[in-house]
């Protein structure tokens, strides 16, 4: 379904172009009139103003320093899960308990050895949501360690449901664990380090002290 959002149903639509790109193999005569058309497109965007993402995020954060989850605080335009990203990753985040669910899809252009998602696209698909547990506990960090394991070929083009949840902590560390899975058997898995900070240098704001 395409967003409401001129930004984000922009974007949708990118992707969508992006995927087809990769899947598709049209002649010559078509990709040179498709590279036509996609500098003439990318000449207007280069013309419009500068979209300051760092002072969007700035002027939305709350209490707790973090930004409105939405396209015109700037996060929605972040690389891997941005829905207005149009590099982005097709994911759906919601929350179950203590544990946060993604439900998504690697398409076309993520695909690595034939038929299997690029590992490093699932890394960062890990990255990306088990940040959305840093959310949960209302602390502002920053991953400091990543390890993936890969279980079983991941597929693309299929859907895959991403967990992840707080496993536990240690003064500032946050140790965030997480799986994917494929027709309900895991394929990859994920332990995460965050490291805290405080909520003034989150996203560059700056800092009173």
């Amino acid at each position: 379904m395409t967003p409401d959002d001129p930004r984000t149903a922009a974007a949708h639509a990118l992707r969508d172009l992006n995927h087809a790109f990769v899947a598709g193999d049209p002649d010559d005569a078509t990709l040179v009139s498709f590279r036509d058309a996609v500098l003439a497109a990318a000449a207007v965007i280069d013309a419009a103003p500068n979209r300051d993402r760092m002072a969007r995020m700035q002027a939305s954060f709350g209490p707790a320093g973090f930004p409105a989850t939405n396209v015109s605080s700037g996060f929605e335009d972040r690389a891997v899960g941005g829905i207005a990203n149009p590099t982005g990753v097709d994911l759906a985040v919601r929350f179950e308990g203590e544990e946060v669910v993604a439900d998504l899809r690697l398409r076309r252009a993520f695909e690595g050895a034939p038929g299997r998602a690029h590992g490093g696209i699932v890394a960062a698909a890990f990255d990306d949501v088990t940040g959305f547990v840093i959310g949960m506990v209302n602390e502002p960090a920053f991953t400091g360690e990543l390890t993936v394991r890969y279980v079983a070929p991941v597929p693309v083009e299929a859907p895959l449901e991403l967990r992840a949840r707080l496993e536990g902590r240690e003064r500032r560390k946050l140790f965030i664990t997480g799986e994917v899975r494929h027709e309900g058997e895991i394929v990859a898995t994920c332990r995460a380090i965050y490291i805290t900070v405080d909520p003034a240098r989150f996203a560059g704001t700056p800092d009173p002290r």
